[in-house]
């Protein structure tokens, strides 16, 4: 990929202020205050966006509330990284207002996944600035030791991040042969879909990332048709397969076998089974960063530069 240098935020240290804003959906607030007390051990002093906690239909507050928490957190010098409380949906609807000059000038990580992705696409789109792909997550109501020391990692830390497949990953089906060296790009696949022909950054030369959840086969074929279709694949170093999950794999012709049927179009390295999503125990990764996809070990590696 081609343009402007990368703007690599920096890394936190105890002492550092994070804010939660809600850019999408309203989240569970006992949920969110979990995750603010696992930071806090960490030595990091946690704030929220004024209408994180808002209510309008299925979002958390209109799209002027939630644009405005989202672009105060990123002018506002004490803060030093922006967590989304949630994904859900939403985030589209102001993804090309975000105040770009503010995030060049200052850049800071914005943490998130699922509908958050469309936030770093445009980020990365009109900023070349890194985020990062993941979030505390929990099951059955605890927190995930794995999960939570990898976004320690890469939140405050500065070696590579090293993300080993998971051979019990529907996904790790799909891995092909060969190696890819590119910017890491993408993340949930409605949301780079959905951005295609106004967020959606020029893919050229880089790692796709892809996940994706609940969503019919139907959906998912559509949305690769075009993507693939509109010639927004085209030049691709390679592509990351990170958990595909609430799919029926019972069916005669399923979710693995439509997205090998359009992979394989490509012609590209594919690493498939990356604990990368929705799914059990997922990671954490930065988007934007250059990353390596090696096949025969199955591993992706992401380094801040």
């Amino acid at each position: 990929m081609t343009g402007s240098s990368v703007l690599v935020p920096r890394r936190l240290r105890a002492g550092d202020k994070v804010r939660f804003v809600s850019p999408a959906s309203t989240p569970d607030r006992e949920a969110v205050l979990a995750r603010a007390a696992i930071l806090e051990s960490w030595g990091l002093e946690v704030d929220f966006g004024e209408h994180a906690f808002r209510k309008t239909w299925y979002l958390a507050g209109t799209d002027e509330e939630r644009l405005a928490d989202l672009n105060a957190a990123l002018r506002d010098p004490a803060v030093r990284a922006i967590f989304a409380t949630r994904g859900g949906k939403g985030s589209y609807r102001i993804a090309d207002r975000l105040d770009f000059e503010a995030a060049r000038g200052d850049p800071k990580f914005l943490v998130g996944f699922s509908d958050i992705t469309i936030l770093h696409l445009s980020l990365w789109k009109h900023c070349r600035l890194m985020g990062l792909h993941g979030a505390l997550a929990d099951e059955d109501g605890r927190f995930i030791e794995q999960n939570c020391a990898a976004l320690r990692s890469a939140l405050m830390t500065s070696g590579a991040i090293r993300i080993q497949a998971r051979a019990e990953e529907p996904t790790a089906e799909l891995t092909t042969d060969g190696t890819a060296t590119g910017r890491l790009i993408g993340g949930n696949l409605d949301m780079v879909s959905t951005a295609a022909g106004w967020a959606l950054p020029d893919l050229t030369g880089a790692i796709l990332l892809l996940e994706a959840v609940a969503m019919h086969v139907g959906q998912v074929d559509r949305q690769l048709t075009m993507l693939r279709k509109g010639g927004h694949l085209a030049g691709l170093a390679g592509i990351a397969i990170g958990q595909f999950t609430g799919f029926e794999l019972t069916n005669r012709f399923t979710i693995i076998d439509l997205l090998r049927e359009h992979l394989a179009r490509l012609d590209v390295p594919v690493l498939g089974g990356l604990p990368l999503g929705h799914g059990s125990a997922p990671l954490v990764v930065p988007v934007g960063a250059m990353a390596m996809l090696d096949t025969s070990s199955r591993t992706l590696t992401a380094t801040y530069a």
